[in-house]
């Protein structure tokens, strides 16, 4: 069963319902908090709970159409001084409002931005708020759906010509792959990005692996004893999404791998006996050169693999390029609060048992731990910004990206 970050449900389009996993509680809490309005998308959003460009963009799109459920409440609509309800022209004017706010939630992701402006266009063009609300549900539908499609046709674009690649070189053996940050079904409507490309990797190594390879044929992505064989999940800040999170998924898809601290890559680098022929990093904002913003300490990872021959992929949907801003010195990388790095959040363990401590509900208990000084002062960015001269391509749901001679990223297609 796959894990979801996000729960839809739409069977009555008239009755729509949507919950989030507060993904703050992994991996040892499950709980989902409910979406009714923009606020409630704001909230997740920001605070992390959910997180993932493809899933912040979905969340987004997701609480405007709650928001509009809403509106369609004479009941609430009676009950509230913020919209004007006597034109539709009111409405829009507040609903635009709306939209610029919650677009403040998270300003580095690209993927919100650019739902929420196609959001914004299907609000002026409809004539009323029923016909905004059937065109949004349906536009929204389309971006769950597509979102999962588009990572499946990722993860084997990206693992097909990984393995293709190196069988040219004369590679047919045993490799390991690097992956920063949650890349996953946790940060997509399912699958997973750069995670998605593991997964693709993963089902071709078992289908090589298999005794009765005929049944699994379809399944392989090349041909060769090339394959995949474990997974280096660095533990990734802020919120340590790469232990929290990756490393659940790959526990959940009983994917071998082996959890390690940031500054501990080079070492794993010279010392493992399995080589590492490649990292998979995901995308918060792709620009037009190919520079890429994503979780803080890829940059760096990036360096370390140009240092080792290691390859190095950016995998996304073309929903995550930007195709106004020129190269990355244009991004706004955001700066989170210095209390996120100061203090460790988790699930209070029992040091005895190695258990998690329950509250009188039964559920594990949450806490804080200070690790630094209070009055210290904190620089905590969520991303950094990787040239795209280090990136050896780009994986996206049409085919994977490569340099040209030049050394530039020709991703003009990916534009419209």
């Amino acid at each position: 069963m796959a894990l979801e970050a996000i729960e839809f449900e739409r069977s009555d389009p008239k009755n729509l319902s949507v919950k989030v996993l507060d993904q703050l509680l992994l991996p040892y809490t499950t709980d989902y908090v409910p979406i009714y309005t923009i606020d409630d998308g704001y909230t997740v959003i920001n605070l992390m709970q959910v997180r993932g460009a493809p899933a912040i963009a979905i969340v987004g799109a997701l609480s405007v159409l709650m928001e509009t459920q809403l509106l369609q409440n004479e009941g609430f609509v009676n009950t509230q001084a913020y919209y004007d309800a006597s034109s539709f022209e009111a409405m829009r004017g507040r609903l635009n409002q709306r939209l610029d706010f919650l677009l403040s939630s998270r300003p580095t992701a690209v993927n919100l931005s650019n739902a929420l402006s196609e959001i914004a266009k299907l609000l002026d063009q409809a004539s009323s708020l029923e016909a905004f609300r059937t065109q949004l549900f349906q536009f929204v539908s389309d971006l769950v759906d597509d979102d999962l499609t588009n990572n499946i046709k990722m993860g084997n674009n990206g693992a097909q010509f990984l393995l293709q690649q190196l069988q040219s070189e004369g590679f047919d053996g045993d490799f390991a792959v690097l992956t920063i940050c949650n890349t996953g079904s946790l940060a997509t409507s399912g699958y997973g990005t750069a995670l998605g490309v593991v997964r693709s990797l993963w089902e071709d190594s078992r289908a090589k692996s298999s005794l009765n390879q005929r049944t699994d044929k379809k399944r392989k992505l090349s041909s060769g004893n090339v394959k995949m064989t474990h997974v280096f999940p660095l533990e990734t800040r802020p919120y340590n999404q790469g232990s929290r999170l990756t490393a659940y998924e790959l526990v959940h898809d009983q994917i071998p791998a082996t959890l390690i601290p940031d500054s501990s890559v080079v070492y794993r680098i010279a010392t493992s006996s399995l080589p590492i022929k490649a990292a998979f990093v995901g995308a918060d904002r792709i620009v037009r050169n190919g520079d890429t913003a994503n979780k803080i300490g890829t940059y760096q990872l990036a360096l370390i693999c140009r240092q080792f021959g290691i390859k190095f992929f950016v995998t996304a949907p073309k929903t995550t390029i930007d195709s106004v801003t020129e190269t990355g010195a244009g991004i706004i990388v955001e700066e989170r609060k210095a209390d996120e790095f100061k203090q460790v959040a988790g699930t209070v363990i029992d040091e005895h048992t190695g258990k998690p401590l329950l509250d009188v509900n039964g559920k594990p208990l949450a806490g804080k731990v200070g690790v630094a000084p209070v009055d210290m002062n904190v620089w905590n960015p969520a991303f950094d910004v990787t040239p795209h001269d280090l990136i050896d391509g780009i994986v996206t749901e049409v085919g994977v990206y490569t340099k040209d001679s030049s050394g530039n990223f020709n991703l003009e297609d990916l534009f419209n």
